[in-house]
């Protein structure tokens, strides 16, 4: 069964590709085999569907980059009740060393409404990891499920408290606040001008990313370009 997903692996490789995915990706130590992501989805579909793909989970190699994105993608697929998902997403989790697995795994999960809260409760305590890559995770996490009437407050609250410093975990913060700041304007505008906790990186990135949109009106991008920290 293991060989048999190598080769399937091997017949996907694209060494012009794996060469600029390795520019894309400098923050992971692994070598790149070269699958665009698509095909990789793929791959992980038919070995839920067709595999035991727990086994494979447990005996595949981890020495490509595309290897533990594999698994990643499997649990994301993976028809298992919520905490049977989360058990794997712990197990995962330390294996994220790239912002391309995280991101790319984050969205995969489908989170279903009725399980947010369960969801909420589970990533929290990743936003204190020392670890960017988990503190990563887990904004990433709130930026693809959390940006909703229900929870924008308490995400705006919980990550002007992360204090991680690695450049992952801040760009993701400030691209989620970005992103709030698009879709609960009054709301993150009110946050900017305030008492907030952002250091100066977070808090000029979050002001590019704002102005880099088309959704933010032009005189806001002027008011933004003038909030800038020197």
């Amino acid at each position: 069964m293991i060989s048999q997903i190598k080769q399937e692996l091997q017949e996907l490789i694209d060494e012009e590709y794996a060469k600029f995915n390795q520019k894309l990706c400098p923050d992971t130590n692994k070598k790149m085999l070269g699958i665009r992501i698509p095909k990789l989805r793929k791959l992980a579909q038919k070995i839920v569907k067709q595999y035991e793909w727990k086994a494979v989970l447990e005996k595949l190699d981890e020495t490509y980059f595309e290897e533990v994105l594999l698994k990643g993608l499997m649990i994301g697929y993976a028809p298992i009740p919520i905490d049977e998902k989360l058990s794997l997403i712990e197990w995962f989790v330390p294996k994220i060393d790239s912002w391309a697995i995280s991101d790319t795994f984050c969205p995969t999960l489908k989170i279903k409404k009725e399980t947010l809260a369960k969801v909420w409760d589970f990533i929290l305590p990743y936003l204190k990891s020392e670890q960017e890559f988990e503190v990563r995770f887990a904004v990433i996490m709130m930026l693809d499920y959390y940006l909703i009437d229900e929870y924008v407050d308490h995400v705006l609250a919980e990550l002007d408290k992360v204090q991680n410093e690695g450049y992952y975990a801040k760009m993701a913060i400030s691209w989620c606040i970005a992103e709030m700041g698009i879709k609960y304007n009054e709301k993150v505008m009110k946050y900017l001008k305030g008492d907030n906790h952002l250091d100066k990186f977070c808090f000029n990135k979050v002001l590019q990313k704002m102005r880099e949109s088309y959704r933010i009106k032009a005189e806001q991008k002027e008011e933004l370009k003038l909030m800038k920290r020197k």
